[in-house]
Formats: structure tokens, sequence, C-alpha cells
């Protein structure tokens, strides 16, 4: 990998083989033998044939019907018929999940639908103990025989009718509320957001399905990037995308394999604005450094500096006064497209080119999922404090500790400045350091899960799907038996780093499945792991004095302290709900692994781990209810996550605690 560029930087990761796991220190942590007193044992038996609940029921799928068949509904030989099963899939279960709806006693789920006088009839293929359930296409109650199941804008508009829509159900503990105005307006919204959101991802299967394998000169972190075509399993609008033309979605999409090249900016030094703390030999390199070399033999004018854009925020950033009143004052010049074309990762706005020594998160005002994605000042701000912050020292501990988990760390920035001194929104760009080689297996445990057309496969597949049975054939082990041993060392080398963390200086991680990164070996066994966001992380409020003392003057201009029970409820949502139980979920849902069996296991994790001194072991182990980030409530608020106070964001509900016993 390549070195960190910081004077504290860390020797690149050492892959052990697959027969050797250490937790930190070089201590066995977790045990990795899967017994059948703590952890039963499943039974054998191909992946594709084992069901992840083995109780009678509704887990019981129809033979045929479990996933990575042909029976499939998202494996449906016309790409928009399986782009709405999984637009359908992903609604149904923000409302089982943001309803906190128990699992039924039958094959079907029944929704009733007061304000619109019917119910929907859902088969169900799979009921997921941590909210990955699989559902067939829903059938309206009363409709005739031949009437077709239920679309997923259909769906959309009837869940949106009803009173639980406005986050009003009993025990939501939701504190926000919309006027029926509002919600009209939303729900209109919200269908047609649905509907992009099913046309985009039936191009993506097509495309894939024509071009499974990796593209030319992709290394394996791009190829990793480029795999979810499906998007976030419990989201009602993955792939909307509000304002990409077909054909800029064609150029700007990493589902497609899109690329292009940056569009650069000549920006008066009087108006620029930046920081960096990104070092080489022990020198701090100027972030105006950084861009030239990246800009390659690009011609600036006198007094100027180069900035490089996303090429669609470029052309829409034209149009604002402000920015437009600089180009007239000739503070900024348009030098257009220019170098080597840069590829789009999983959040669309963050590029990546390998062999680059830095990838660029930059501002594009594309509303995508529930946010337009430009960088806010502090958040820019935050990332240069983050990478100041390991560099005091924490850094050094925590790989003492951990050393094959890190930080991918944001330590440069470039902005623009009203003549005022004001920040113009959208002219920036944060510089992020990257650590990965060409041989470096590092991949989002959103797209590890995620399936997908797979080269020489009829059906979808995961690439965590193909890592288990790869483990499973090569040491003549069970899929179950594999699957619990890579979810302990998952647990050993990814979650307890983060916890380590909070515990030891008070920030905790916004670790959501796409901003973590696991280090894959040559084998396929978890072997470390990478964070990355600028913009997720949590000071608690309760540290603040001792962060200080690390760092004087932390969080004047990042505004990263949080109220220690707002960061409590955040932090087991994304690292515990999405991030762990979504993981167990891709197991069970995959058929690769019992949820029972992994649940069992990670609650015997969070007791190991309850020492380090992070409260969340203990709320994950001893609160009944969680609360849990609801999306479907969120986009039916019209929220955009990244605007407002971190504790009003996004909307919240109570669910029962699938952990506690």
């Amino acid at each position: 990998m390549n070195p960190i560029p910081a004077a504290d930087a860390p020797e690149p990761d050492a892959r052990p083989a697959a027969d050797h796991h250490s937790g930190h220190n070089g201590t066995t942590a977790v045990p990795l033998t899967v017994e059948p007193a703590t952890v039963p044992r499943q039974s054998e038996g191909a992946s594709g044939e084992q069901d992840a609940d083995p109780r009678p029921g509704p887990a019981e799928a129809p033979a045929g019907a479990a996933p990575g068949t042909a029976a499939d509904p998202l494996d449906h030989p016309d790409p928009l018929t399986a782009a709405d099963a999984g637009a359908v899939e992903n609604l149904l279960r923000c409302w089982v999940r943001e309803n906190d709806l128990p699992r039924p006693t039958g094959g079907s789920l029944r929704i009733p639908l007061q304000a619109s006088g019917t119910a929907l009839l859902v088969p169900v293929l799979h009921w997921s103990l941590t909210g990955w359930h699989r559902f067939g296409r829903p059938l309206l109650e009363g409709a005739p025989a031949e009437a077709p199941p239920a679309d997923a804008v259909t769906v959309a508009v009837l869940l949106t009718r009803e009173p639980g829509a406005d986050g009003s159900a009993p025990g939501s503990g939701n504190r926000v509320r919309k006027d029926g105005e509002g919600r009209r307006s939303e729900a209109v919204d919200l269908a047609g957001r649905v509907a992009d959101s099913v046309r985009r991802t039936a191009g993506f299967i097509d495309d894939r399905r024509r071009r499974p394998a990796p593209r030319h000169g992709a290394d394996l972190f791009l190829t990793a990037e480029q795999s979810l075509i499906l998007g976030h399993p419990l989201h009602p609008t993955p792939k909307s995308r509000e304002g990409l033309s077909d054909a800029e979605a064609r150029l700007y999409s990493p589902e497609l394999y899109g690329s292009f090249p940056l569009h650069w900016l000549a920006v008066d030094r009087d108006v620029l604005s930046g920081d960096s703390a990104w070092t080489e030999e022990g020198r701090t390199v100027p972030a105006e450094q950084l861009t030239s070399r990246l800009a390659g033999d690009l011609t600036l004018p006198p007094g100027t500096v180069a900035l490089p854009l996303h090429p669609w925020q470029a052309r829409e950033v034209t149009h604002r006064p402000e920015a437009a009143a600089l180009f007239d004052a000739g503070l900024l010049h348009d030098l257009g497209p220019a170098g080597e074309p840069w590829h789009p990762t999983s959040s669309v706005r963050t590029v990546h080119q390998p062999g680059a020594p830095a990838m660029l998160k930059l501002s594009l005002g594309v509303r995508i999922t529930n946010s337009r994605r430009e960088n806010l000042r502090k958040e820019l701000h935050r990332g240069v404090e983050v990478h100041r912050l390991l560099r005091s020292g924490l850094g050094a501990q925590w790989r003492t500790a951990h050393p094959r988990f890190d930080i991918v760390r944001d330590p440069a920035w470039l902005a623009v400045d009203t003549p005022d001194g004001a920040p113009l929104p959208g002219l920036d760009v944060m510089i992020r350091h990257n650590p990965f080689g060409a041989g470096d297996d590092a991949v989002c445990l959103a797209g590890l899960t995620a399936p997908r057309p797979w080269p020489g496969r009829t059906g979808s597949h995961s690439r965590l799907a193909e890592v288990i049975g790869g483990l499973a054939a090569r040491t003549g082990r069970s899929t179950g038996a594999v699957a619990a041993e890579w979810f302990l060392r998952y647990l050993d080398q990814v979650v307890r780093p983060v916890l380590w963390l909070d515990a030891t200086a008070g920030v905790a991680l916004e670790a959501h499945q796409q901003n973590t990164l696991v280090i894959i070996d040559p084998q396929g066994w978890p072997a470390g792991g990478r964070y990355r966001d600028n913009q997720g992380y949590y000071f608690r409020e309760s540290r603040r004095a001792e962060l200080d003392r690390r760092l004087p003057g932390i969080g004047i201009r990042s505004d990263t302290f949080v109220d220690d029970t707002v960061t409590d409820e955040r932090f087991a949502y994304y690292l515990g709900i999405n991030n762990v139980l979504g993981l167990v979920g891709a197991f069970g849902s995959q058929r690769l692994a019992d949820e029972h069996v992994l649940v069992a296991a990670f609650r015997r994790f969070l007791d190991s781990v309850r020492h380090l001194g992070s409260p969340l072991p203990a709320q994950l182990l001893e609160y009944p209810t969680l609360r849990c980030k609801a999306n479907l409530l969120t986009r039916l608020h019209g929220l955009d996550e990244l605007v407002g106070p971190v504790d009003t964001q996004s909307v919240y509900v109570t669910i029962a605690n699938p952990l506690h016993s």
C-alpha cells in the first residue's frame, strides 16, 4: 500500500496467512473455531440450498426461489422487471423496519392499507432476524386474479398514504412531523424518485449483464467500488440521481464503468482558501502544490492556482450569481477539461485514478439518496483536523493496538471564497490520500455484500458469496462454518479497532457499510480495514477537554463535538445496525449462514470487548430497543442529511433490538 502522508506513517499492511488469526497486540481475541456449545454448526450442504433460518415458516422459500437462482425476482430476464422487483423489496424492508412489524406466522406478509381500503399481500422468501428480508412481488388484496403485481411506484404511493408514513406510528419515538400539504408534496417527490431509481437500476443491470467482468486497467479497489448495482437494501431510492441526464449518467456512474477528465479552474489567490497537513519526508506540502501535480502541464494565468471540479459541477456552478461575478471580475478562469480520465467511486462524487497518490472528493450538486453532495467548509476542516489529531500521537497508539486498521486520510483541501471572505459553496475539493496499490484488495462492505451479475454465472451473485464459497471449497468445510469464522475475523479486524478509538479518544465513527473498507487477504479472509469519510466523525462532548489537550483548538472550525446521547444513538445505528447486523443479514439472505448463529457470535464478541470502555457494547447487549435511522421517513420529510444540526438531519425510529436476549 502507498504510505500515509504523515510523519508517523504506518508500514504497508502485512497479509496474514489464512490459518493465522491474531487480535489486538497479536493475541487471539475471539476464538475462530466454531464450537457447537456456543456457535452451533450449520447443517452441511451447498450454500444455495441452505435456508438461513432453519425454523419452519416464511423463511422456508419455495423450491428454486432462494437468492441466486433463476427464480429470484432480481434475476428476471427483463432488466426493468428485475429492477422494479428490487425497488419493491427495498420499500417493503423500509416499511417493515420503520414500523417494527413482527414476523408473520405464515408464508405471506399482509400489510394493511387503511387509507386505501385494501392491503398488500407479500410472499416472504426469507425473513431476516436483522432486517434483510427477501420478498416476492406483492398483490393487492381483493384484486382480480389476472391483475399484475403492484409495481414499485404503486407500492410507494400506497405506503405514503398511510398514517405511519408521517412517523406517527405508535412507539416510533419520532420527533419530526409534516402537515398534509407538505406530506403530499414529498409523497409526489418520492414517487418520482422511486421511478427514477428503478429506471437507472434497470440500465445498470442491463449493462452489467452484458459486461460483468472488471474493466481493463481497473485495480481491485476500483473494481469493488463499481459493484453496487442495486445500492442500499434499506433505502427507498438508492439509485435516484436527480439532475443527471442519461448521457451524463454514462460518464459519471460507477455502475456503468464511467470515467472522465477533470474540469479545471484557475483561481486567483485573492479568493483562494485551503489547508494542508499532507507531509512528505517530514515537510508539509501545500494543497495548491498537490493539485498542480495532478493538473500536469496545464498552463495557468499568473497569480492563480489550479482547482479541479467535477464536469457536471463546472457546468452548473457557472449559473450561480456569486460564481458568475468572480468569472466576470477575472478572479476565476475556466480552463476546461484536461488530463487523463478519473473514475467515480461508489459515492459517485469521489473520484479515483489507479496509481494516483490521491483521490479527490468533489462537490456535486446532484441529489443522491437524500442529499445534494456538495462539500461543506466545516467538513473540509474536519478531514484535516482528524489527520492532525491522529498525528498527535493517537495514531501511533492505535497502530500499536491494531496495526491493520486505519482511517483513509483527508489531509488537504482547496476552496473558493467571495471577495468579502465568505465560503462559496460548490467550488472546492477534498484531497484524500490514496493508500491502495494495484494489488490491495480493499472492498467497501456494501460492495462486498452486493448481489450483481457475475462473470460465468446465470444469476446474481455477491463477492461475499464468492469468497465464502471459495474458502469452503478449498478447506473442505461447510459454508456455514466458514461464514462464521469469516464473521468472527471481521469483528476482530474491523469492529474492534473502531470500538478502541471510541473508548480511548472519544471519537465515534459513522462506520456504515459504504464507509467501511475490509482488506481481504489472498485466501479470502479479513486481514484489516479502513474507514473513510471526512463527514462522519462524532467527538464526544464529554471528552472535549481531553481531545483539546491532544490537539488544541479542536472542533472550533469543524463543528464535530456532539452530545454523548446523540453520539450513542448514531454510533449504535451506524456500526451496530447498519454495519454488523447488515452483514449478518447479507449472510442470511444469501443463504450463506444462519443469522441466529452469527447474532449469538456477535453477542459473545460484544461481551468480550466491554472492558475497552466504549459504551456501545453494553448498549447493544442490554437495551431491549434501539434507535434506528428510517430512510423512508427521512425521504418523506424531505430532509437533506448534510444540512442542519446532526440530531435533526434524519429521522430515527425505535425498533426491537435483535441482540437483546
